[in-house]
């Protein structure tokens, strides 16, 4: 009779249980971390570079390494519209490289993965970079801020205000600038110095920490020089050095204040890296530990970051029951506009892999970026079958655009957008199935990906940015590659087969529209 009862009874509780993580898993926590300027090369787990992330690559013995995973666009803004939005950024005029006093990009009445999973009953957070403006027009930095992360959907946001490089060099909590006193004002402006401010101009010693190769030559803090100008404030400028533990105690502290509300409802946290986009001056911890220089130690100091935020999850038991997403916003670049020996010490690492271009490129190291996703408590490592030998590892095409209509999917949304796809199934390494085609972008021109093929247009310009040194993607002829035959994109097959070009650009036609042809037009008068 006992054994009879004790039967019952753990069949009964096993029931239970198995009811409570179901209902629990279907709204899983979301994490999103999104690192600037990180190329596929650059996470070990992808096993290109010598450089080792052994965090990162944790989070990807997880759960499913995407292969064929990319960004919108090449370069930081767009991304992050078409990551949050949505919608291709461009089918956005605006949606373009931002300066620091630039307004809200994102209309406040658009819908948002913020958006969406507030109303699905998830408290959202951003942390970190934001670059996608702030305000409605132009920003008192002394008041309360009008538009901002708070008006698409974060309950909670702490950003820089715009990117590292850029002023003004404070961080902004929900709607003011954190710290600032109101007997020293900040005053910024991207048109003209303010009088007797020094720049790295007029005063070069200044520059204690780095100098600037190029573009970066305007007001200075931190021994930094910085794009724009900016005055007072002292109270809020932050240190460069702190950044990252600033954010990631802001990221922590997010959940501890979701921990202690004990509502049971979800989180959506967007944690925005600022890692390894310049300037990079990683702390004390890292500083000079990759020996690549200041990119590899800003990159050792991210993997750090995500460990960390995994760590901090596992110990509130909240990590089985949270949706990991890693991922970059465009490809790597090493020099981009100051002379911080990325170039000199990278010795062997390839930042891109095995992949043609960087950031600003139409070529595949652009945009196709690491993408990760972990959830211990759903998505089992190996689960993607067959054609892979290695776990964990999926070849479908999916990209930051579909994130809004997969985890609306997931959570129970009938939110979505002409771009986004569905790619729930490929995402959770359930499917290998992922998107046929794939439109992409670099400095407002367009490329195309069709299975295993990739078309860019004839466009006017440059074949290689010389400041940065990365070949922009541009030649006077069309390109066709092979991604399957010939993944570093060096054999142009668009002679020998007009037929595939003609169909590529049709279909590229049919997705873009005016906004492809006015494209094209318009680089042909340049």
């Amino acid at each position: 009779m006992l054994n009879r009862v004790l039967l019952f009874l753990l069949l009964t509780t096993t029931g239970c249980a198995t009811k409570q993580q179901t209902d629990t898993a279907s709204k899983p926590n979301i994490l999103i971390i999104y690192a600037d300027d990180l190329g596929y090369g650059d996470v070990s787990a992808y096993g290109q570079g010598t450089l080792k992330t052994p965090n990162i690559d944790e989070l990807a013995a997880s759960g499913i390494r995407f292969t064929n995973g990319y960004a919108t666009s090449a370069t930081c803004t767009p991304s992050r519209f078409a990551l949050l939005t949505g919608v291709y950024p461009w089918r956005n005029k605006n949606a373009k490289i931002l300066p620091g006093d630039a307004p809200l990009l994102i209309d406040t009445t658009a819908t948002t993965l913020a958006s969406m999973l507030k109303k699905q009953g998830y408290e959202t957070g951003v942390v970190g970079k934001w670059h996608l403006g702030l305000g409605s027009g132009s920003v008192d930095w002394n008041k309360a801020i009008a538009r901002t992360p708070n008006d698409i959907g974060f309950d909670e946001s702490y950003i820089m205000a715009a990117t590292g490089d850029r002023v003004p060099t404070v961080y902004v909590e929900n709607r003011k600038v954190a710290g600032l006193q109101a007997n020293d004002p900040l005053y910024v402006s991207y048109k003209e110095n303010f009088e007797g401010q020094p720049t790295a101009l007029t005063n070069p010693e200044l520059m204690t920490k780095m100098k600037w190769h190029h573009g970066h030559n305007q007001s200075i803090h931190n021994g930094i020089p910085r794009i724009g100008y900016m005055k007072g404030g002292k109270s809020a400028l932050w240190m460069d050095e702190t950044m990252a533990e600033v954010f990631l105690d802001k990221a922590k502290a997010f959940i501890d204040a979701h921990q202690a509300k004990k509502s049971g409802d979800p989180f959506f946290l967007y944690y925005a890296l600022h890692e390894p986009h310049v300037p990079r001056v990683p702390g004390a911890t890292f500083a000079g530990k990759s020996g690549l220089g200041p990119r590899g130690d800003a990159i050792l100091e991210a993997d750090w970051c995500v460990g960390e935020i995994r760590k901090k999850l596992e110990a509130d038991g909240l990590l089985a029951n949270t949706l990991i997403i890693f991922s970059s916003d465009n490809g790597p670049v090493l020099n981009d506009g100051y002379y911080d020996e990325a170039v000199e010490k990278n010795g062997s690492h390839t930042p891109w892999g095995s992949l043609r271009g960087g950031k600003y490129s139409l070529f595949e190291a652009g945009t196709r970026v690491p993408f990760i996703v972990s959830w211990p408590g759903r998505v089992r490592p190996g689960h993607v079958r067959p054609g892979r030998i290695q776990k964990g590892v999926s070849d479908a095409l999916v990209c930051q655009l579909d994130l809004l209509s997969s985890l609306a999917a997931l959570v129970g949304s009938d939110a979505k957008t002409t771009d986004s796809e569905n790619l729930l199934g490929a995402l959770l390494g359930e499917s290998e199935t992922g998107r046929k085609n794939l439109v992409l972008e670099a400095s407002g021109r367009l490329a195309f990906r069709s299975g295993e093929w990739v078309f860019i247009p004839a466009y006017p310009g440059r074949p290689l940015n010389k400041e940065v040194n990365i070949e922009t993607g541009l030649s006077q002829q069309p390109q066709l590659y092979n991604l399957q035959t010939d993944p570093g994109q060096r054999t142009n097959l668009a002679t020998t087969n007009p037929q595939k070009v003609a169909e590529l650009e049709k279909q590229m036609k049919q997705i873009a529209g005016d906004a492809y042809q006015a494209k094209t037009e318009a680089l042909k008068l340049q």
